[in-house]
């Protein structure tokens, strides 16, 4: 299978509701690496590494987020590969 890393910026109210801890959850259990970290206009931005079959999955559920979080939209490009130990929220 490909191995991949994409970046995905998300808009909407998905600050203050668990969105990046939801989406490390998320991530670790397709086995994904990377990271999610709070951006200073509000988004959120989240880097994927894995295989291409798990990051459409995470890419997904980016989409709907947590019960709290309300998407407005998600924007999500291609990215070089990355190797990371895990998946961090900063």
């Amino acid at each position: 299978m490909a191995k991949v890393c994409k970046r995905a910026l998300i808009k909407g109210r998905v600050q203050g509701v668990w969105y990046r801890g939801s989406t490390q959850k998320k991530a670790l259990e397709l086995g994904i690496s990377g990271w999610a970290k709070n951006l200073a206009d509000g988004r959120v931005e989240v880097l994927m590494c894995g295989e291409l079959s798990a990051l459409a999955e995470l890419e997904n559920w980016l989409h709907e987020g947590p019960p709290a979080a309300q998407v407005e939209s998600v924007t999500v490009s291609d990215e070089p590969w990355q190797t990371f130990e895990d998946f961090i929220t900063g």
